[in-house]
């Protein structure tokens, strides 16, 4: 476990903003476990990345034990040249890199998240669910139903149940925290 002061920054260079960051984007897979070591090898050959990252806290045995774990495991978004992209593959912790076709849409969807971060908010990994994914209710009184989504709102999403015999469905709003999508 790392001291605080061992982590690598979120945003590298650290006084830019993932907006500001000029070439092009890719996402790097790494092997498992190695997001950090990655980050610290970007910002020794001066390559802008951003792995968010968020502090989870938990208890062993006596002691609370405070870590800061990147939210996305195995995947930290860096920017630059083809040449930064090769030397990205030379620090042999990559599993592989990823292409970003839709330059400004990933950098729209990380937006928020950098902003986040950076105000101290606290983020935890969550599954993606998108509409028309069938899913199971795993908390409630609708545990163990099963339906597909339909809407997503701010908060709670719109679960179709289905009776395929009637040819009929109905639908109820459920939190997403209360689902799981089904493979």
């Amino acid at each position: 476990m790392l001291k605080e002061s061992q982590n690598p920054p979120i945003v590298y260079p650290e006084d830019k903003s993932i907006a500001d960051f000029q070439g092009t984007w890719w996402v790097a897979h790494t092997r498992s476990r190695n997001e950090k070591a990655v980050a610290w090898a970007l910002a020794g050959k001066s390559i802008q990345y951003f792995l968010p990252m968020s502090w989870k806290v938990s208890r062993k045995t006596s002691r609370t034990v405070r870590s800061l774990l990147p939210v996305f495991t195995s995947y930290i978004f860096f920017c630059g040249n083809e040449n930064d992209r090769l030397e990205v593959l030379k620090t042999n912790r990559i599993a592989t890199v990823i292409p970003v076709f839709d330059q400004a849409r990933l950098v729209a969807q990380l937006q928020p998240i950098e902003k986040a971060l950076l105000s101290g908010k606290t983020l935890q990994p969550h599954e993606y669910i998108k509409v028309g994914q069938k899913c199971k209710v795993i908390a409630g009184p609708l545990m163990g139903t099963e339906g597909l989504i339909v809407r997503q709102g701010d908060k709670n999403l719109r679960l179709v149940l289905a009776v395929e015999m009637l040819g009929q469905a109905t639908s109820v709003e459920i939190s997403s925290d209360m689902i799981e999508p089904i493979e």
